[in-house]
């Protein structure tokens, strides 16, 4: 993408010119609605998401900062957050449906979860803050690695490490298999 290009999206967006939409969706609606469906997993909801991410674009443009990320970043993160709050939404929207006294999936494999090990964030105060920052980043602020380097302002082989180190010291106070499995759950989540 040219930045020209990029400059001038931003810029009719900036002064809330439609012409700057139908850019936006020309250049860059074709990997908003991939990010989307690869996180979403679902054709309707990835078409939701797209049109509610290209609306918070459009209202939250005054808060793109280019020396902060560049465009397609931004754009990117809103992408995929819209997304994992629309998961989120789905799931806590199923969830209501759910009789828990009629549904066997309540009852696969959690009698080897250790209640008192599972709120993981208390766990996490035991770590050094380098490595608590990070693992929060990633599992509770849905970020990626990339996105906690660059939020962060810590190199991404940096933050590899960290993960690595820190989900280590956490094995050591959780089952291996608990640690995984709550792990999954909260970046699903």
């Amino acid at each position: 993408m040219s930045i020209v290009i990029e400059t001038h999206i931003v810029n009719l967006l900036s002064e809330k010119n439609e012409k700057g939409m139908d850019l936006l969706y020309d250049y860059y609606g074709d990997a908003l609605y991939g990010i989307a469906l690869k996180t979403v997993q679902d054709e309707d909801l990835a078409k939701d998401v797209l049109q509610e991410s290209l609306i918070k674009i459009w209202n939250k443009i005054d808060s793109y900062d280019k020396e902060k990320s560049k465009f397609f970043t931004w754009i990117f993160r809103i992408t995929r957050n819209t997304a994992i709050d629309k998961i989120r939404s789905v799931k806590t929207k199923s969830d209501k449906e759910i009789q828990i006294e009629v549904s066997d999936v309540y009852n696969i494999g959690v009698g080897s979860l250790n209640p008192e090990h599972i709120d993981v964030k208390q766990h996490l105060a035991s770590l050094d803050d380098k490595y608590k920052i990070v693992i929060e980043a990633l599992f509770f602020k849905g970020m990626t690695q990339q996105e906690a380097s660059e939020e962060l302002d810590i190199p991404l082989g940096t933050i590899k490490s960290r993960l690595k180190i820190g989900l280590r010291e956490l094995k050591k106070i959780f089952n291996p298999e608990t640690v995984s499995l709550v792990f999954l759950l909260f970046n699903t989540l």
